[in-house]
């Protein structure tokens, strides 16, 4: 077990479900990461997705790509997101956090060394967004090695077979896209998301958070009904952009405390 195990079994005690809100390491800036990090969990963050900046980021809408956009003209590699999440790590040691971005940041690091370097400094969990199953036996078998989870996507269009190959790779949670498309588009639709659960289950046995499209507490209310976890980014996101550094701690943790409060 790592944290992500032991954060869902605490929360299944309880009859809760999970918060997982995802900001863009970097984004406002380099200084603000970690603290953000904090006010997230002081505001009721179960489990932290924590987005590494890419320059070509394909699955993400207008919102997370401006975020990533910021924060590589600041520099930020995923050297400095590993060092991000050393410096959290001396406040709390207890949060899960994942990683979520693309493979190639990985590849040119070394899936060996990265999986070594997250494990030392506490990452639970890795999502390459463009990583199907097909592709990631030797890859993940280094986070394997250093119990870290991967965790995969899954999407509306996903065909049952996927599905169970992906049920037995996956660690920690699955990622269940609400919509087609990219972050930040479209809205959510209740009814597909619930007749879509029972196939997910009929082969996923870890907790499964759904993502896409929640931009405000009676949705993510609604979507916590139908799962075990609620993944929050775009809005977020967008609430970090719209802020200065003088208010932004404070807008983001009134954000995610109104999510919070609404899916428990």
């Amino acid at each position: 077990m790592n944290r992500i195990d032991i954060r869902f079994a605490s929360l299944k005690q309880q009859n809760r479900k999970a918060l997982i809100p995802f900001i863009t390491a970097g984004d406002p800036s380099r200084e603000m990461t970690v603290p953000l990090l904090h006010a997230l969990v002081a505001a009721g963050a179960d489990v932290l997705e924590l987005g590494v900046p890419f320059s070509d980021p394909m699955a993400d809408g207008p919102t997370i790509q401006r975020a990533s956009e910021r924060a590589l003209k600041l520099g930020v590699s995923l050297r400095s997101v590993l060092d991000m999440v050393a410096e959290f790590r001396k406040q709390d040691t207890t949060t899960p956090v994942v990683l979520m971005g693309y493979g190639n940041p990985i590849e040119a690091m070394g899936w060996a060394a990265f999986a070594q370097r997250a494990a030392l400094v506490g990452v639970d969990g890795v999502l390459t967004v463009d990583f199907p199953p097909e592709e990631s036996h030797d890859a993940f078998e280094h986070l394997q090695r250093h119990n870290i989870a991967p965790i995969f996507l899954l999407a509306p269009t996903t065909k049952e077979s996927r599905i169970a190959q992906v049920a037995k790779l996956a660690r920690g949670y699955v990622y269940y896209v609400s919509l087609k498309g990219v972050t930040g588009s479209g809205s959510i639709d209740l009814s597909a998301i619930e007749e879509k659960m029972p196939q997910l289950r009929k082969h996923i046995k870890l907790p499964i958070g759904v993502g896409f499209g929640i931009r405000d507490a009676s949705t993510a209310k609604a979507v916590a009904a139908l799962c075990d976890g609620v993944v929050v980014g775009s809005r977020i996101v967008q609430e970090i952009e719209d802020s200065n550094a003088q208010n932004v701690l404070e807008n983001v943790g009134r954000l995610v405390k109104e999510l919070s409060v609404a899916i428990r």
